[in-house]
């Protein structure tokens, strides 16, 4: 980085730009109290947070937004709230950024005013539109003001620039950055997780008319680039996660186009020389591989995985794609997927799939079985009886999520692809794909305890249905030596053993009949299943935990009250595994045909991998091979685990250190207690 982009990142993290924020109440007129519809109130709250905003113009900064209201609070509520319980407002989705920055939001606006006139006679339309025009001036009166207070300080040149965008169509490179954050900051106002997209495809043209025409060099270009990401790393504790870093600023790099040809291209590799240099935790990049990526790509990336930030997330075109397809993408939409927060695959623009609605609890799942079934008939009827709860989960989490109503986003739906045009918001009719997605969690762990009680009990009879339930239910209390012998027999996911990879096929095979069982999700939409975790590898571990997700205690598989289950697709934790290469195989054989919804096979790597040259072509090889065996997505994390235990006892001297949690990356020192001991107690791998 030059000087002034290195002054720029260490300026936020020192969170100068902290000392302008302050806390504003929103309060309302009686008139505005009375709406009569959900879309006015929204865009009169939108409205009312920009005018709060008060325009900051930081020293040095080319691209300008920062947040200078911390919290938004409400002296009261409209009558039209009443009664109403809302799921997921719009979150862990993208908007169409290439068609929202060539149009710009007065282009947008011409297109809504000419959609008013085209649905004058339906009420519903027209106040949609209103409402979405209403959204957009509330943007474009904060960007003047912007405008204003840029000249006023002097930046005559970025007055000029914010003048121009978010509401015209950008001119360069620096102007499309700056229209890409203002509308991106404007979103977060009111949503959380607002996906970046397909960064490397929408962005090209800007960057290659500057080249082309000599308005940026090539390095001049980078720095810009550069700003960019570090100004996304600004105000991410104003946007909500389950902990510090968990926002969704994810992009995604490379990949096909929507004919299918590959599209990697210059602005691929800069953005990860970029994201390299800035090194901090945003934005999460996403690469889109296949069996054919060049390898020099792939060391690329790895030279960006080296730097210990847990990205680049590596999906598999090869297998994404059929996927998508399958359950009901049109073949286009599913070659232009991009990676919502974590890993969820969802279509940029088209898209109001939720998927995240909850975890399944596949740990549970099978606990509840043994315990209920252990003895009493063959294995099949136990494994019958994991089935049916895991279709119980399903049908639970369905029930509950058709109580909700979706609160209308007129601003998010103003960055959609179809929202103006067909006159609908984006959580009503705007879109094309209304899907659900729930995460299959502690996978490895459910199938490890399946292994072990078919082995131990079924086949073998060296253990007794009585005496594995009395160690149940004792926690292991007197069954230690049992307890070890399960804990390091080769029976584990990881291992590439037959019988532990078979029962964690069986397992996400249940839960695609369960999610296939439900047909329309009450929205129109399917239930896609997925192998991803989430938090829930710590919630479904907590006896105290209070959400409608089953916990367990002591399972089968050796682990006690308590412990922690894998992350994602990973080894049980105390798994004694072989090596990566046996994780890669147990968890190639899934069906990933019937699992879209996402979720990495995470893999921690000491740093000793990385010792020289040689070794990035080691770690390239494993994803290429990762690639051709058919998994579906992969997540590196390069773990110390002698540094993570001395920044838990000197945290002050560690506020800059990095680290994957489960589909993003955080500073270590600012997670709870807990996500810092599950991320040290990870099997680490070295090749």
């Amino acid at each position: 980085m030059t000087p002034r982009t290195a002054r720029l990142k260490q300026n936020i993290l020192d969170k100068h730009h902290h000392d302008f924020r302050r806390d504003v109440e929103l309060t309302f007129t009686p008139e505005e109290l009375a709406v009569s519809t959900l879309d006015e109130w929204e865009s009169i709250v939108l409205e009312k947070k920009c005018r709060a905003e008060k325009p900051v113009i930081l020293t040095e900064e080319n691209i300008l937004f920062t947040r200078s209201v911390g919290h938004f609070k409400y002296d009261c509520l409209p009558a039209v709230l009443s009664g109403k319980r809302f799921g997921m407002f719009p979150a862990n989705i993208c908007a169409d950024w290439e068609r929202a920055l060539s149009k710009g939001l007065l282009g947008l606006r011409d297109e809504a005013e000419a959609s008013m006139t085209r649905y004058c006679r339906d009420a519903t339309a027209q106040n949609f539109l209103c409402s979405a025009i209403r959204s957009i001036d509330a943007v474009l009166e904060l960007a003047s003001r912007y405008a204003e207070a840029a000249e006023a300080a002097g930046r005559s040149d970025l007055a000029i620039i914010i003048r121009h965008v978010p509401g015209k169509s950008p001119r360069s490179l620096h102007e499309a950055l700056q229209s890409l954050k203002f509308m991106h900051s404007c979103l977060f106002l009111f949503s959380n997780h607002v996906g970046l997209g397909r960064f490397d495809q929408y962005i090209l043209p800007y960057y290659r008319h500057d080249i082309e025409h000599n308005i940026f060099t090539e390095t001049e270009a980078e720095e810009l680039i550069q700003e960019f990401f570090i100004s996304l790393n600004k105000d991410t504790d104003l946007y909500p996660g389950v902990q510090p870093g968990d926002n969704g600023q994810s992009l995604v790099l490379g990949g096909v186009d929507r004919s299918g040809k590959p599209v990697v291209n210059e602005l691929t590799m800069l953005c990860m020389r970029a994201s390299r240099e800035v090194n901090m935790i945003d934005p999460k990049i996403n690469l889109r591989i296949d069996k054919n990526t060049p390898h020099e790509l792939l060391r690329e990336a790895v030279k960006l995985t080296r730097r210990g930030l847990g990205f680049p997330q590596y999906c598999n075109d090869d297998v994404v794609i059929p996927a998508l397809v399958k359950h009901g993408y049109s073949l286009e939409d599913a070659r232009d997927y991009t990676v919502a927060a974590c890993w969820e695959f969802i279509i940029p623009g088209r898209g109001m799939d939720v998927p995240n609605i909850n975890g399944l609890a596949f740990p549970a799942a099978v606990d509840q079985a043994i315990r209920a079934k252990i003895g009493r008939g063959c294995f099949e009827e136990l494994e019958r009886a994991v089935a049916t709860n895991i279709r119980t989960q399903v049908e639970d989490y369905i029930r509950l999520q058709k109580t909700d109503d979706f609160c209308p986003q007129p601003f998010y739906s103003v960055l959609m692809t179809s929202c103006l045009e067909r006159g609908k918001d984006i959580n009503h009719g705007g879109c094309d794909y209304y899907n659900y997605g729930i995460h299959g969690c502690g996978s490895a762990n459910a199938a490890d305890a399946l292994a072990a009680v078919k082995q131990l009990v079924y086949d073998e009879k060296s253990v007794t249905p009585g005496e594995l339930l009395d160690a149940l239910w004792k926690n292991w209390e007197g069954h230690e030596d049992l307890r070890k012998h399960i804990m390091g027999s080769h029976l584990k996911v990881g291992n590439h053993s037959k019988l532990a990879d078979e029962m964690l096929v069986k397992l996400f095979g249940w839960f695609a009949d369960a999610c296939e069982s439900v047909g329309d999700n009450g929205r129109g939409g399917i239930i896609r299943p997925g192998t991803g975790t989430a938090m829930f590898y710590i919630y479904l571990a907590d006896p105290n935990w209070t959400g409608s997700e089953p916990t367990v205690g002591a399972t089968a598989d050796g682990r006690k009250v308590g412990d922690f289950f894998a992350s994602s697709l990973a080894p049980s934790p105390g798994a004694e595994v072989a090596g990566i290469i046996g994780v890669l195989q147990s968890f190639s054989q899934i069906d990933y045909s019937r699992i879209c919804n996402g979720g990495p096979i995470t893999v921690e790597l000491s740093d000793t991998v990385f010792r020289n040259e040689e070794d990035l072509d080691k770690v390239a090889a494993l994803i290429s091979t990762f690639a051709n065996i058919g998994c579906q997505q992969l997540q590196m994390n390069v773990l110390d685990t002698a540094v993570l235990e001395e920044a838990r006892k000197h945290p002050e001297l560690y506020r800059n250190l990095i680290v994957r949690v489960w589909g993003w990356s955080g500073y270590f020192v600012e997670l709870a207690p807990k996500y810092q001991q599950h991320i040290i107690n990870r099997n680490t791998y070295r090749l």
